[in-house]
């Protein structure tokens, strides 16, 4: 059984939905969790500590060990103190799940710039801002494990989502970078890349479809991802108690180092990109 005895997590945007029962489960097989929550709506507007609180709250009365957090992931000095936290209470920090997220959904064109930078800010930079502070750690332990949370919106689109999207597979490049970075110390970075019934899904899917995505099937993936087992730099797709692993393919390539030119380029397009002997780069 996949334990976490003596283990320190720490869960971003855990207040609720994926991030709370993600702390639940962590908290189940023995981690002490920091719950990190600003409490804000899904848009990102206002903030509270409660939600952070009543996760805690929960987690304790199971005999479990928590602490809540309120800080906001986009701010750098938040995110730093949020992981100065876990030190100061717990010494270490072996597990972080970044998980905080928001929505501001439009078309395209009817997106506003500070729809984008806010929606980078929290998913992209605000799992930037935590890792990087956790990072000094896990190399000093030569022990961490790292979940980032991307999602089909980034790794195939979906309409409305260009913020959302582009934020979700940054991701995917910054994981793909620090499994490199981090082998040598045993700090193994994987993604989630879920479908839930969460408040941030609610209004996008039917009442049915969403009774069949309880936010408990994700977690059973993302505490695999954050075992001493884990793959490194995996990407796992979680769609109700449904999973596969995405990944990055590429085909052989064609030479035409003989007439590199446009033309060429069209006349050969069939053989460049079929994709049937094409196989995942890691």
């Amino acid at each position: 059984m996949i334990n976490f005895k003596n283990k320190v997590a720490i869960v971003t945007g855990a207040g609720g939905g994926l991030g709370r029962t993600h702390a639940l489960e962590l908290a189940r097989r023995g981690a002490r969790v920091i719950v990190n929550d600003l409490g804000g709506a899904t848009d990102g507007s206002g903030g509270s500590s409660e939600a952070a609180e009543k996760v805690v709250a929960e987690i304790r009365e199971l005999g479990g060990d928590a602490q809540a957090n309120g800080a906001s992931v986009a701010d750098r000095a938040g995110a730093a103190n949020l992981i100065k936290q876990a030190i100061d209470a717990y010494g270490r920090i072996d597990i972080l799940i970044n998980n905080a997220g928001i929505l501001r959904d439009k078309s395209f064109t009817k997106m506003e710039l500070d729809d984008v930078q806010m929606v980078l800010d929290v998913h992209l930079m605000g799992s930037f801002n935590c890792t990087k502070a956790a990072w000094p750690f896990m190399l000093e332990q030569n022990y961490g494990r790292i979940v980032m949370t991307t999602s089909p919106s980034g790794l195939y689109g979906n309409f409305g989502q260009a913020n959302y999207g582009a934020a979700k597979m940054g991701l995917v490049g910054l994981m793909n970078t620090l499994r490199i970075e981090g082998a040598k110390k045993d700090i193994r970075i994987n993604s989630i890349s879920p479908v839930a019934a969460t408040r941030m899904t609610e209004n996008l899917m039917p009442q049915e479809m969403l009774d069949q995505l309880a936010p408990e099937t994700i977690t059973a993936g993302v505490i695999y991802l954050c075992s001493d087992d884990a793959p490194s730099g995996v990407i796992l797709q979680a769609t109700g108690a449904r999973y596969s692993v995405a990944a990055m393919m590429e085909a052989p390539a064609v030479d035409l180092s003989d007439n590199p030119t446009a033309e060429a380029i069209k006349e050969n397009w069939k053989k460049i990109s079929d994709l049937s002997a094409a196989r995942p780069r890691f």
